[in-house]
Order: structure tokens, then C-alpha cells, then sequence
């Protein structure tokens, strides 16, 4: 293709001895900024979360560049070399596989230690999952919390998810097709049934959204022998229905013990689910009201 990114001598785009933290396409290569193609193709070195991901991107537009890898696996030895390089007033981009380093990619230390020697860190800024899901979600935008990937443990993970459960914003959240219903039946549990968002192979040839419910997206998407490509989840705040009063919560949750019978626990969790309120939350309720009513 015809190079629009020869840079004039005179006025040149790229600084030595700056760090450029560049994003690129989430999907759709297209999605690439000019800025950025000319940033690539002029610095002294990039490195690459996957440098043959790197390579086969860069060759799209005709940029052969040195490439190095820099990953979550090689972060910590590979940050001092290249902080040395960047002191010898040389050059480097930073890219990850898909969008804008640094969100749920490394890079945070290289960034760090950057700027701890009085290093220039430029964002190149371009597509992020987060923002764009977020964009089209419907969802509130005035404040949102980006969580990322869950840890692997439960009993971490659900320590988060209570905590997140209290944000008074929207929460983003990234997870692979693998363990993306069960993320969604513990949000369920934790969090209440609350608008949601699901976003599947976004900017690409079979990108999906979802729209609903957590309940209702989990059960379109367990109907399915599988899911594929990396997902992002979005879930509103406990505010995005009409505020609850405490006292419509108490009489909920009589009414919801006279009627059921139900165990403490499973009274609670129907009160949670109907108001889209954590369920924790809702039983801590619960035992606060049998604490205030006399005994029999």
C-alpha cells in the first residue's frame, strides 16, 4: 500500500528517550490511528506483549521495525533493560495483543519505573474494550468502576464482587468464554438481578451484544454449546432502578417469610433478586429486623 507515514526530517514525530504507551485495534485492524502507525514506524524499538501478534499487524502497513518481548511472564527482568534503553536516549512503543496496554495487560512496572527516572511517557491513545462496550451499553456512564479479569480463586473472587456490589457507579467487567457463566451466576448471587450488558468479538466479523438482565443474558447464553471470543460484561449500579426505601425492603422481606416459610438465607435472596440489590446485603437487613421484633 502507498506509505502516508514518512515523517519530514525537519519536524519529527518521535522524541528520543520517550516511552510511547500505543493502543491498538481491539478486533478490527482498521481500527488503527494514524498517529499510532506513524509513532510504530518511527521509534527505535517496540515493544510487544506477542511480538509474532506485533509483527503480523505491523507488516499490514508496511512497518518492519525491531521488535521485543515484554509479558506478563518476562516483566519483571525485561522492565530494567528497558528503562536503560529509554535512558540512553533511545526510543520504544509499548503495545499489547489488542487495545490500550496497561488495561488488564502488562506494563504498569515499565510505566512506573519510567516515570520514577524522569522519563517521558506519551499515550498514543486508540480502542479500549472497556470504553467501547461501555459506549453502547445503555448503561449509566456518569461513573463506572473497571474490574477486569476476576481472580481464578473463588474465595477471592467473591470477596471482589461484594466489594463492587457497594460501587455507587457501573462495573466492567473482562472474563474469557470459558468462565463467563459462572462469573455471571455468582454476580447473580452477590450482586441481585440488574440491568446488564454482554458484549461478545466486539469490532469483529460475529460481534454480538446482549441486552437484559443478568438473569436473562445468563440464560440465552447457557442455551449455547459454547462461547467464543473474548466477552466483556457490564453491570449497573444497584441505584439504575428506582431508589428503595429500607422500609419497602423490611416489608419485602416479611411478607416474603409469612408467605414462603423460606429459610433466612432464601428469603433473602428473593428480596435481592426482585429489587436487584446484593443479596448480602439484603440479609443483613434481614437479621437486623428479627433483632428489632419482639419474640413471641
Amino acid at each position: 500500500m502507498p506509505s502516508i507515514l514518512h515523517m519530514d526530517d525537519s519536524s519529527p514525530i518521535v522524541a528520543p528517550g520517550c516511552l510511547y504507551v500505543v493502543a491498538l485495534p481491539i478486533g478490527n485492524r482498521d481500527d488503527i490511528t494514524l498517529r499510532a502507525l506513524k509513532i510504530l514506524e518511527g521509534v527505535d524499538l517496540i515493544a510487544a506483549e506477542d511480538t509474532r501478534t506485533a509483527k503480523l499487524m505491523l507488516s499490514e502497513y508496511g512497518i518492519k521495525n525491531r521488535l521485543t518481548a515484554y509479558h506478563e511472564h518476562n516483566e519483571s527482568e525485561k522492565t530494567s533493560e528497558l528503562v536503560t534503553h529509554l535512558v540512553g536516549k533511545n526510543s520504544l512503543a509499548l503495545v499489547s495483543d489488542a487495545g490500550t496496554p496497561l488495561v488488564s495487560d502488562p506494563g504498569y512496572r515499565l510505566v512506573s519505573a519510567a516515570s520514577e527516572k524522569g522519563i517521558r511517557v506519551v499515550p498514543i491513545p486508540g480502542a479500549s474494550a472497556a470504553i467501547a462496550a461501555l459506549s453502547v451499553s445503555g448503561l449509566p456512564t456518569n461513573a463506572f468502576t473497571f474490574a477486569g479479569f476476576m481472580p481464578k480463586k473463588k474465595g477471592k473472587r467473591v470477596e471482589l464482587l461484594h466489594t463492587y456490589a457497594a460501587s455507587n457507579g457501573t462495573v466492567i467487567f473482562y472474563e474469557s468464554p470459558k468462565r463467563v457463566l459462572s462469573l455471571m451466576k455468582e454476580l447473580v448471587a452477590v450482586f441481585g438481578d440488574r440491568p446488564a450488558f454482554f458484549s461478545r468479538e466486539m469490532t469483529k466479523k460475529f460481534e454480538e451484544f446482549l441486552r437484559g438482565r443478568l438473569s436473562g443474558i445468563l440464560a440465552t447464553l447457557s442455551e449455547r454449546r459454547s462461547i467464543k471470543g473474548e466477552c466483556t460484561l457490564i453491570v449497573s449500579a444497584g441505584g439504575h432502578r428506582v431508589a428503595t426505601g429500607i422500609d419497602e425492603i423490611r416489608a419485602a422481606l416479611i411478607d416474603e417469610m409469612k408467605t414462603t416459610g423460606a429459610r433466612p438465607s432464601e428469603v433473602a435472596g428473593a428480596v435481592a433478586r426482585r429489587y436487584g440489590l446484593p443479596k448480602g446485603r439484603v440479609y443483613d437487613e434481614l437479621l437486623n429486623l428479627k433483632k428489632s421484633t419482639p419474640g413471641p
